[in-house]
């Protein structure tokens, strides 16, 4: 299988709605994913830690969409775009992105989720203040799984 086939393979995944596609021949073996955008919801400041908002439509919010807020002050749940490992920091032993009452940028990296040796930033996609880190340095997360709790500044 030569390059110009497996970058046929690419095209092909990303104008369909193909998510993950795995292709074996002879003795090579590679896998292509798509890597989806990190859905962003409001939940009302009254609630402390939530359980993960089940999606209610097929499509996966835009990176950045944030729901309208239901109260005054929300916060904004950053929820994970994958399945992987939840790392607060770029390697052992530095410093991590953010501290709980820190002051947030669009573009911002929050975190790292590491899935399949592959370090995938998750970036703040408004301008605020880090409420509650809810996850452990070094845990696994779901797809889905609350992360950070953000209020919008």
């Amino acid at each position: 299988m030569g390059i110009e086939e497996i970058l046929k393979l690419i095209e092909t995944v990303q104008e369909t709605d193909i998510q993950e596609l795995e292709v074996s021949h002879g003795d090579w073996k590679f896998r292509i994913a798509r890597m989806l955008p990190v859905p962003v919801q409001a939940i009302p400041a009254s609630v402390g830690t939530a359980p993960p908002i089940a999606p209610q439509a097929p499509a996966v919010p835009a990176a950045g969409e944030v729901t309208e807020p239901a109260a005054t002050h929300p916060y904004i749940e950053v929820v994970s775009p994958m399945v992987g490992t939840f790392y607060r920091s770029p390697e052992p032993g530095s410093d991590v992105f953010v501290n709980e009452n820190d002051k947030v940028v669009p573009g911002q990296t929050l975190c790292i989720i590491e899935a399949m040796k592959l370090m995938n930033p998750i970036q703040s996609e408004i301008k605020g203040r880090v409420v509650e880190i809810l996850v452990e340095n070094a845990q696994p997360v779901e797809y889905g799984q609350p992360l950070i709790l953000l209020e919008p500044v």
